[in-house]
C-alpha cells in the first residue's frame, strides 16, 4: 500500500512539472483572433484530467492549486485567481464526469474546459462588476473545442502515462 501512494505522489510531480511546461509554451504563443484576453488552449488541464482520471480527486485538486500559484507568481493576482477558481471547478466536474458519468475523454475534456471558462467568468465579474455575459457564446464554443482537443491528446498520450504508472507501481494507472 505504501509504494501505491509514494507511486502517486511522484506521478503527481511529474505531471505538475508536465502542467507547468505546457502552461509555460502557452504563454509564449501569440493571442488567439476573436478570443477575449487571455484565453487559451488549455493544455496544461491534460494533466489534472489525467490525475482526476487516474489517480483520484485529492491528486488533481493539488495540480489545480500548484498551477494556480505558478499563474499567480508569473502572471499576476488577476491571471492566479481565474487560474484558481477555473482549475478547481474543472477539476471537480471533470472528476464527477469520469466516477460518476463515466464519460468518455471527449466528454469530460469539453465539461472540464466549459467549467473552468464558466468559473473565469464569475471571478472577471467579481473583479470587474461588469456584466461580461458578451463573451459566453465565444467561450462556449471555444470551450468545445478545447475541450475536444484536449480528450483527444489525452487518448493519445494514455498509453504512455498508463505505462509510466505503472513503472511507478500503480495498480489502475489507466483511465
Amino acid at each position: 500500500m505504501r509504494s501505491q501512494r509514494t507511486g502517486a505522489l511522484a506521478l503527481t510531480g511529474l505531471l505538475g512539472a508536465v502542467a507547468l511546461a505546457l502552461s509555460f509554451l502557452e504563454g509564449l504563443l501569440p493571442p488567439l483572433p476573436l478570443l477575449p484576453p487571455g484565453a487559451k488552449l488549455g493544455l496544461s488541464n491534460l494533466a489534472t484530467m489525467y490525475a482526476a482520471g487516474a489517480l483520484g480527486l485529492p491528486y488533481a485538486l493539488f495540480l489545480a492549486v500548484f498551477k494556480g500559484c505558478f499563474a499567480l507568481l508569473t502572471r499576476g493576482a488577476v491571471a492566479g485567481c481565474m487560474s484558481l477558481a477555473g482549475g478547481l471547478l474543472s477539476t471537480l466536474v471533470m472528476w464527477l464526469t469520469f466516477r460518476k458519468a463515466r464519460a468518455s475523454l471527449a466528454v469530460v475534456g469539453v465539461c472540464g474546459a466549459l467549467s473552468h471558462n464558466a468559473a473565469q467568468l464569475l471571478v472577471a465579474y467579481a473583479i470587474t462588476s461588469t456584466p461580461v455575459t458578451f463573451y459566453l457564446p465565444i467561450l462556449l464554443v471555444f470551450g468545445v473545442l478545447t475541450g475536444l482537443l484536449t480528450g483527444l491528446v489525452l487518448k493519445l498520450t494514455l498509453p504512455p502515462l498508463a505505462a509510466l504508472g505503472r513503472r511507478l507501481g500503480l495498480d489502475r494507472p489507466d483511465l
